[in-house]
C-alpha cells in the first residue's frame, strides 16, 4: 500500500532551509513546470524529503488562481511521490514552479507533466 499522504513533516517552510536551496540547489524545467533540488551530500546534510510549490504573481495577479495551481502541484506531488523519490533521490529538498503564464484547463493535464518530468530525470 503506497503512502498518499503528504504530512507537515514533508513540507518545506523554514526559511533557512529555503534559502539554502535557492544558493545551492540546480534547476531543471520541463514544459510548463520548473523544479529546484537540493540533493543530500555531506556538505548539505538533508535529512528526509521536503517539497514546496510556488505560482508567480507576475503571471498570476488573482490569489484564487494561484492557490488553484499551488494545489493541483501538490495533489501531483502527493500522488506520484514514489515516482518523484525514484526521480531525484529519498533526501532531497525541492520547490516546484508553474513556469507558464496560462492556466492549466485539468488536473490530469498538470499530471501528465508531471509524471513525463520525473520520467525524464530518471533517464540519465
Amino acid at each position: 500500500m503506497t503512502n498518499f499522504k503528504y504530512p507537515r513533516a514533508e513540507k518545506l517552510k523554514k526559511n533557512t532551509e529555503i534559502s539554502l536551496l535557492f544558493e545551492k540547489g540546480k534547476w531543471r524545467t520541463s514544459g510548463n513546470l520548473r523544479i529546484i533540488i537540493l540533493k543530500n551530500k555531506p556538505a548539505t546534510p538533508v535529512e528526509n524529503t521536503k517539497f514546496a510549490v510556488a505560482v508567480s504573481k507576475k503571471h498570476f495577479k488573482k490569489a484564487v488562481h494561484r492557490n488553484r495551481i499551488k494545489r493541483l502541484l501538490r495533489e501531483c506531488y502527493r500522488l506520484n511521490k514514489d515516482l518523484f523519490k525514484e526521480a531525484f533521490g529519498d533526501k532531497t529538498m525541492a520547490m516546484l514552479f508553474w513556469a507558464s503564464p496560462e492556466m492549466p484547463q485539468k488536473f490530469q493535464d498538470v499530471e501528465t507533466q508531471f509524471i513525463k518530468f520525473c520520467q525524464a530525470q530518471k533517464k540519465p
